[in-house]
């Protein structure tokens, strides 16, 4: 028997991590601290250091970089054919993919805009058009900045549309509607049942090294982090959500053992001193994977949005190096295109 076939009920002891906590009502109503800065891995950037880089003229790429967008890769193409037991993803862009698992289709950070805040138009085009996205089950988001929670997008959704959140978040999504919202702290999990055949999946919401703001008030007033999606057969993904590195990958790995996929960010990087304990970098991703004892990693967060100072292809240039020489194996890599999708086997 596999350890797959092994995995019991999402609440039970695992002989190879802690125990994975028992599922969570969805749509619970709970109170939370007023403010998640005691979660920081580091100080955030102070305005002395975000002024020393905007004057040196460090926070975008320079105009021979820019030069590359022409060579971002986008390839869209249908969605994979996904039965009850198919687990499936689509990279959208930036930190945005279509989840097909348990006869569920989820949406992560959806942002279908054309430009967020503070930032150019995209980079490259939307991956899925939205009139081809079959039902949308749920979405999840990672935390609250302008590029993971794009409010236009959310407002395409059915209001009914089920959205798993971190903590402190919910009092936005219910403000816009939305009547199924669940919200979790670190390491809390809830299930979602497959509506038209399939036994859902249940979500798990784990650390990430990252802050959350969305106002001039609001700094680390709701939580960030990134989300394990597990069906019954034990299947794993893992979607970083918006991460630096740190100690956090290797207790992720240990708590749910056997991550079939990561989705990791590797964009959005330099200047390091501005963004190195909140983003990886490309060598960074790597290592998160291995840490996690991840069977394979798809990155994200790059190619999409103009967030920072690297070239543009620079990204998956050091991934790809940092993947060789790290000796995994070349079809573990899910390099895919904006718009590209592979069917986990």
């Amino acid at each position: 028997m596999t350890q797959k076939e092994q995995a019991g009920p999402p609440e039970q002891a695992r002989e190879d991590g802690p125990p994975i906590a028992a599922a969570r009502p969805l749509g619970e109503r709970r109170e939370w601290p007023r403010s998640f800065a005691d979660r920081l891995t580091a100080p955030l950037p102070g305005l002395r250091t975000m002024i020393r880089a905007s004057r040196k003229g460090r926070l975008r790429p320079s105009p021979e970089a820019l030069r590359e967008v022409a060579g971002l890769p986008f390839a869209p193409g249908p969605l994979p054919s996904a039965g009850p037991e198919t687990v499936a993803v689509t990279w959208v862009g930036h930190a945005g993919w279509v989840i097909r698992i348990g006869g569920l289709t989820v949406l992560t950070d959806p942002v279908w805009s054309r430009r967020i805040l503070g930032t150019p138009d995209r980079m490259t085009p939307v991956g899925v058009a939205w009139e081809d996205l079959p039902p949308v089950d749920a979405v999840v988001i990672s935390h609250n900045h302008y590029d993971h929670l794009d409010a236009p997008t959310l407002k395409r959704l059915p209001r009914s549309t089920a959205l798993f959140v971190p903590a402190g978040l919910a009092r936005w999504c219910r403000r816009r509607g939305f009547t199924r919202v669940t919200e979790l702290d670190w390491w809390e999990g809830a299930e979602l049942p497959a509506a038209g055949g399939g036994s859902g999946a249940r979500f798990d919401f784990v650390p990430a090294h990252h802050w959350s703001k969305r106002t001039l008030t609001d700094t680390c007033r709701s939580l960030w982090g990134g989300w394990i999606l597990t069906d019954r057969a034990g299947r794993r993904i893992h979607f970083a959500g918006d991460t630096g590195y740190g100690h956090w990958f290797t207790e992720i790995g240990g708590r749910y053992p056997g991550i079939d996929l990561t989705i990791l960010p590797i964009g959005a990087y330099a200047p390091r001193a501005l963004l190195g304990s909140v983003h990886t970098d490309p060598e960074e991703a790597v290592q998160a994977c291995e840490d996690m004892g991840a069977r394979a990693m798809a990155p994200m967060h790059w190619a999409t949005f103009l967030l920072s100072a690297e070239p543009p292809l620079e990204p998956i240039v050091r991934t790809r190096a940092a993947w060789q020489a790290a000796g995994r194996p070349r079809e573990e890599l899910w390099d895919l295109p904006v718009g590209g999708s592979r069917v986990l086997v």
